[in-house]
């Protein structure tokens, strides 16, 4: 076994698909489960964000990190998408989850935080997802660990478990060269200057 303990992790079903953006919240994720002994996947989808590319990179990146077995999706639709929120996002991403989940898989995660205004990144959006989930009888559940935390406990959280965040991409529009001023570009600044 290596020394984070990949190699065990591989050889057990998983147990929790973490939907793995490569942002710092999804990473943070992935940590939070590895951290409870609870067997791992990935699921990475390109829905025709404008970061695309550069957000598959950083989830590979962040997977090897890890040890966790990942998978890549891309599901586009024709209409562009904007810098921001994009709405019913996060639905969409669970729900796509669903349909792609290995058969071993009894809960997914997603990193989503307290102190957006998307209705996506709510305790109702959870209650929601978790209602239509049970109609299903198979037992799956979405799993939202940091709900109730601000960005800031993610950060501190990153800080205390060393979280790999320099291996996470964070910027909506894209580049190799992050723009500066998206709400993901602001809050990556936020992470070098957490102490």
């Amino acid at each position: 076994m290596s020394a984070d303990g990949a190699s065990e992790h591989r050889s057990i079903a998983p147990e929790v698909l973490v939907l793995l953006s490569g942002g710092i919240d999804s990473s943070a994720c992935v940590d939070f489960y590895r951290s409870l002994g609870r067997a791992v996947c990935a699921l990475h989808i390109s829905y025709g964000q404008g970061a695309a590319v550069q957000e598959r990179q950083a989830a590979a990146r962040v997977a090897t990190h890890f040890g966790v077995p990942i998978s890549f999706r891309r599901l586009e639709s024709a209409r562009p998408k904007s810098i921001g929120e994009v709405r019913g996002r996060n639905g969409f991403l669970v729900l796509t989850a669903v349909v792609e989940r290995p058969p071993s898989v009894t809960a997914i995660a997603l990193g989503i935080h307290a102190g957006t205004q998307y209705l996506d990144c709510s305790s109702a959006f959870v209650g929601a997802i978790n209602e239509t989930l049970r109609l299903d009888g198979k037992g799956l559940e979405l799993l939202a660990p940091f709900l109730t935390w601000t960005k800031g406990d993610v950060l501190h959280y990153c800080a205390e478990r060393s979280v790999p965040i320099q291996l996470t991409y964070s910027c909506e529009r894209g580049g190799d060269t992050p723009c500066g001023v998206c709400l993901s570009c602001t809050d990556r600044r936020a992470a070098h200057a957490c102490p």
